[in-house]
């Protein structure tokens, strides 16, 4: 018995060398990203592959970096006001909203959903393919909290609004601005900005020219939000 245990202490090595790399992977993407602003993220990827097998949508990147002193203050508080709202005081995940979410959906028998963060959002966009498998919730999960850990509030922030998808091909706000309205990010206007934001559960099905009326419904709730809460400079200069 004794030499049976030694003869399996390779594959038990093995192992563990397999689990650390599986951890260890993951952070050093998040670290790639703390200090260098990425060339592509795994949406685009899956995005461009759709696209081709599907034929439905032309699969086209278009994709402009601005820092985040250039992003207009009215589009993050519009994001921050309808997208995470706890954004500066949780570490990845909200407890609050996700127990709301629970008793909604439980009165509505239905799935729970609307309870992704700013920063579970910003994991599945830069590091994740899309889908709603266990393995891949579980992996959002690790990259949320090691996104909390390595990188600044506003480090995650200006990656969200550099990455998050705003339309077909269309990836940030600064692209989003120049192809909707045809301007760069910083002349949009407060109502542009309260669009755009609106726009983002639904981006390639809406279009901020003809909005639907589920769309200006959104739209009419970003403006009373972010007229009624406070402004998102002050949160980042705190966080400085």
């Amino acid at each position: 018995m004794p030499g049976k245990a030694r003869k399996n202490r390779p594959w038990f090595r093995v192992a563990l060398v397999c689990l650390a790399l599986l951890l260890a992977i993951p952070a050093l993407e998040v670290l790639f990203v703390r200090f260098f602003n990425p060339p592509i993220t795994t949406l685009m990827v899956f995005r461009r592959i759709e696209a081709l097998v599907t034929k439905r949508y032309h699969g086209e990147i278009h994709y402009r970096w601005i820092p985040l002193e250039r992003v207009p203050d009215s589009f993050l508080d519009g994001v921050w006001q309808m997208e995470d709202s706890r954004f500066f005081s949780h570490e990845g995940f909200d407890w609050i909203e996700m127990e709301k979410a629970i008793h909604r959906a439980e009165q509505k028998h239905r799935s729970v959903q609307g309870v992704s963060t700013i920063t579970n959002q910003c994991a599945r966009s830069l590091f994740l393919w899309q889908g709603r498998s266990w393995t891949r919730k579980g992996l959002e999960a690790y990259f949320t909290l090691l996104m909390e850990h390595l990188l600044s509030k506003e480090r995650i922030l200006e990656l969200y609004v550099n990455v998050i998808e705003l339309g077909d091909g269309i990836y940030g706000i600064e692209e989003a601005a120049g192809h909707y309205y045809g301007v760069p990010a910083t002349q949009l206007t407060r109502s542009q900005c309260a669009m755009l934001a609106a726009m983002l559960p639904f981006p390639r099905g809406w279009d901020p020219h003809n909005p639907s009326p589920r769309l200006h419904a959104r739209y009419q709730i970003v403006l009373r939000r972010m007229n009624a809460g406070g402004s998102i400079e002050r949160k980042l200069g705190d966080e400085r």
